[in-house]
């Protein structure tokens, strides 16, 4: 029985099989070889004969001078070493970055959208628009789940430390996450996490086919999940883990969170056990030999959390959060011209907020830590160097941390106060708990 699981986990963490995939959705590989290999190119510069043209030239004491001998053998050692990493560099070119042909364009641009369903972009615009549009409770929830999942696969990447699949078979067609490891997928862990929390946290509350929702999740979950196969960033066994991680974490985090939601937003000392939480997370955060950036994605991911749940404390200290005079379940009403107009608006403003707190959250950090290790900030935010500049590292990771909380904050409790000024809030939002 165990042989046999070893060979199910080995069969699907094979690269090839990933390369099949891409293959059958229309990635045409080419492979180029070197028709030299390095030994061949060494023999070529270090055999000596004194039959044969290219090799190191040979000389009797009394035909040249000593100095003239060692002047030529440096010569060709040092063409030697620069012949050979030439071909070093070309080689990794190549097993990185093969030859394809994507001969069809409508699984190539339907994966790349997949793709960032799990990105940031995506929690930018997802989890705002879900506040200012949709409701507000049901955001917390989801948000919490996805904070906790989300959290928990970026650190097994680090403890497991696989890499992403071998290339070649497998060609990357994108190389945004190649620094990060691979095992497990936490694109399939959102993939499945965001669409299914929102139908379980829904389906009570509002009047919907429960089957059309489970319908959606599940094209959304597919989507995501071979997005990465078809991208060649993960294996299968990567998303089957992060798969079956998501579900078995998610069987008792939605009651609890379903619970516990509502007294968080209500009690200080929760929420600061919630943000001493997170910022113990990122302190520390387990570390490798080499930088990843999945500790800044995770700074990321526990600084909205917590930020959404200051927010929504704040609307509830402040007295803005009160209970619906009415209970669930809600028929679902579909928006009129003037509703949906309030909408782009709220969404088109909203966004234009974000945009601004990022740069501010970005050159404040910046300045103020840069200030105070005495260091030159313009210089840090323009170095990309991580592994060796730990400056860059934790100034990083506050302006994350700084950004991605205010992000929350503003999207609760900020930007609808300024949407109810001018007149296009949304009635229900000051009512979901």
């Amino acid at each position: 029985m165990l042989l046999k699981l070893i060979r199910i986990m080995d069969y699907l963490k094979d690269p090839q099989l990933v390369a099949s995939i891409q293959q059958f959705f229309g990635v045409k590989i080419c492979y180029n070889k070197h028709k030299k290999t390095f030994q061949e190119e060494e023999k070529k510069y270090t055999k000596i004969d004194d039959n044969e043209e290219n090799y190191i030239p040979t000389c009797h004491i009394n035909d040249c001078d000593a100095n003239q001998r060692l002047n030529a053998y440096t010569k060709q050692v040092n063409s030697l070493e620069q012949t050979i990493e030439t071909m070093n560099k070309e080689a990794l070119m190549v097993s990185n970055n093969p030859n394809y042909t994507i001969t069809n364009s409508f699984w190539y641009y339907t994966f790349v959208f997949g793709t960032e369903l799990g990105d940031e972009i995506f929690y930018s615009t997802f989890i705002p628009f879900l506040f200012w549009n949709i409701d507000g409770a049901v955001g917390q929830r989801v948000v919490l789940v996805w904070g906790i999942i989300m959290t928990f696969g970026q650190i097994l990447k680090d403890i497991i430390c696989w890499p992403r699949p071998a290339c070649p078979p497998v060609v990357r067609l994108q190389n945004k996450w190649s620094q990060e490891y691979g095992m497990p997928s936490t694109h399939a862990m959102v993939g499945l996490t965001i669409p299914f929390s929102v139908v379980l946290f829904t389906m009570n509350k509002y009047i919907y086919p429960f089957s059309i929702g489970c319908i959606i999740a599940s094209l959304w979950c597919t989507l995501v999940s071979m997005s990465r196969l078809y991208l060649g960033m993960h294996t299968v066994l990567d998303i089957v883990v992060g798969l079956v991680l998501a579900i078995a974490l998610m069987i008792p985090l939605v009651p609890l969170v379903d619970i516990t939601s509502s007294y968080i937003i209500t009690n200080f000392w929760l929420l600061a056990m919630l943000i001493a939480i997170s910022i113990a997370i990122i302190k520390y955060y387990p570390s490798s030999y080499k930088w990843t950036p999945t500790r800044s994605d995770t700074a990321m991911v526990v600084s909205v959390t917590t930020g959404i749940h200051a927010g929504a404390w704040l609307n509830y200290y402040t007295g803005l959060l009160t209970v619906s005079q009415f209970l669930p379940p809600f028929h679902i009403v579909w928006p009129t011209y003037s509703v949906l107009g309030h909408l782009i608006i709220r969404t088109a403003l909203g966004f234009s907020g974000v945009i601004l707190t990022k740069a501010i959250c970005k050159s404040f950090s910046y300045i103020i830590i840069c200030g105070i290790l005495q260091i030159n900030w313009r210089e840090l935010m323009k170095c990309q160097d991580y592994n060796s500049n730990q400056n860059k590292v934790f100034v990083d990771l506050v302006y994350k941390y700084v950004f991605c909380f205010m992000l929350g904050v503003n999207t609760v409790h900020l930007f609808p106060q300024v949407f109810n000024i001018i007149g296009i809030e949304r009635p229900a939002f000051y009512t979901e708990i």
